[in-house]
């Protein structure tokens, strides 16, 4: 007679008995139980937080995972007891516009919040003593600024990215902001001569290395400490550039999404497309130009093994190097969508979708087992609770929902999952406000390309003619940051 298949709660059962007979410490089994699947497949609906009037662009815990931060189109920053559904605070953010970002820094005693927003502007919002809010502003970017990134364990350091493809350095102790670089474009592509950046992450390993990326294939990496703070020479050169192969050279894509696992690996979602892990023996190395595929981001102590292949090392052809792993079914063609790990050792991966779901994938393997109903519209925020299996979600819709593993019952994929490539409508597509003409315009002056100057700027004036017909081409009301038209059926067929 066969064995009978090991269940979770078998398993469940057995680290129960070996944490107490001293077999398993209290953190592995912690650990062992935060990463199980079948928490994950009991993921359900704990609360809706409902107090913003607009769009929730941004959620994020505290480090102790009892606060959790919000920033909206109402321009508002909310603290929540998430658990309680309580308002701990609530305080106009002092932008004009969107709020994209809002991040408590560590240790702070959770009483200084930095926030970007679509307005450009950099602020500080400092809590004081009984509650009142003093906010300040620290820098502005031309155009909309995205996100930013807090360097791990620093009460002080960040770093924001901006459409204008600025990335600035923040230290909270002089108020000053250092701009680092302008992110240029590896080809000549005349309707962009800059890369607008839609994200930026700092590896938490080694807080000295951050990637950013947007609107074109690449996400790259940087070493803060060839930064020569004299300003001496120019730091604009990335120390490795990160793509999946067939990607390289394609127009229509773009990036909106990073994050860095707890062991250094890069999480990419793509827009209009998939997204991808590389460990970072998968760079293409400083000049992808020249074809390089030896990574020169880190000393060689710092290089991650790659463990998503199942082949054994004397399987593999050792001229073949592994790619990326995939991870597929999702949509992610309207918005600027961020992507996350989820679980204590990073073991899956989550991402909205437009088409209101989100969807969790094993890190390991790229294998899809859970899809959650979560808004009417896009899903464009998923935030992971630090010490738990707790989730956050935000999009379009006005609330946020908090997830816990509450379910009685495991829940089933569907059948019918769409994951084929979703059609590709290019980074054109979102040029499409004058705002974003102007960005551009911006840009060129700021390059000293200005197309009222006679001879060798005449290409200048060709970029910008390019630009405006491909502006009036594109002017069909739409915005990367409106309603979404799609329906469920999209992801689903």
């Amino acid at each position: 007679m066969g064995k009978r298949a090991r269940t979770s709660i078998d398993t469940a059962i057995v680290d129960v008995w070996k944490r107490e007979v001293g077999g398993l410490s209290t953190r592995n089994f912690a650990q062992r139980r935060g990463a199980s699947e079948d928490l994950v497949l009991r993921l359900d609906l704990f609360r809706k937080l409902e107090k913003h009037r607009g769009c929730v662009n941004t959620v994020s815990f505290n480090a102790d995972g009892d606060i959790l931060v919000s920033g909206s189109d109402d321009r508002r920053v909310i603290l929540w007891d998430w658990e309680s559904g309580h308002i701990k605070l609530s305080f106009h953010s002092g932008h004009n516009n969107n709020v994209f970002q809002a991040k408590m820094m560590p240790y702070s005693e959770d009483r200084s919040i930095v926030t970007c927003a679509a307005d450009g502007q950099v602020r500080h919002a400092q809590i004081l003593e009984r509650g009142p809010v003093e906010t300040k502003l620290l820098a502005k970017h031309q155009g909309r600024a995205h996100k930013l990134a807090v360097e791990p364990g620093s009460p002080h350091i960040f770093y924001t990215c901006g459409e204008d493809g600025l990335v600035q350095h923040f230290d909270l102790r002089t108020g000053t902001a250092t701009e680092l670089f302008t992110c240029q474009p590896l080809q000549d592509r005349g309707y962009m001569p800059l890369v607008h950046l839609n994200a930026i992450a700092i590896d938490p390993r080694n807080p000295n290395l951050f990637a950013v990326a947007g609107s074109d294939e690449y996400a790259r990496l940087y070493d803060i400490r060839k930064y020569k703070w004299d300003g001496s020479i120019d730091f604009g050169q990335p120390t490795d550039f990160f793509c999946p192969q067939h990607l390289i050279g394609d127009e229509h894509v773009g990036i909106t999404g990073l994050a860095f696992s707890d062991q250094s690996e890069l999480l990419v979602s793509y827009n209009d497309e998939f997204i991808y892990l590389f460990t970072r023996d998968m760079g293409l190395g400083p000049d992808p130009n020249m074809g390089s595929s030896v990574s020169m981001g880190t000393d060689a102590g710092e290089m991650v093994p790659d463990h998503h292949s199942e082949e054994s090392p004397t399987d593999m052809d050792p001229d073949v190097k592994v790619g990326p792993q995939v991870y597929k079914g999702h949509r992610n063609c309207e918005t600027v969508k961020g992507v996350n790990f989820f679980g204590p050792k990073c073991e899956y991966v989550v991402s909205g979708s437009d088409c209101g779901r989100i969807f969790i994938w094993k890190k390991k393997g790229g294998e899809l087992i859970r899809v959650m109903e979560a808004d009417n519209t896009v899903v464009n925020c998923t935030e992971s609770h630090p010490h738990t299996a707790v989730l956050a979600s935000s999009g379009i819709e006005y609330n946020i929902k908090m997830w816990t593993p509450k379910a009685i019952d495991r829940a089933t994929l569907p059948t019918n999952i769409e994951k084929l490539r979703p059609k590709a409508k290019g980074w054109l597509h979102h040029l499409v406000s004058p705002q974003d003409l102007m960005l551009q315009l911006f840009s060129l002056q700021r390059q000293g390309t200005s197309p009222d100057q006679n001879g060798e700027n005449s290409s200048a004036g060709q970029d910008l003619l390019e630009l405006i017909l491909t502006f009036d081409a594109n002017s069909d009301g739409s915005s990367d940051e409106g309603r979404d038209n799609s329906s469920a059926e999209d992801c689903f067929e």
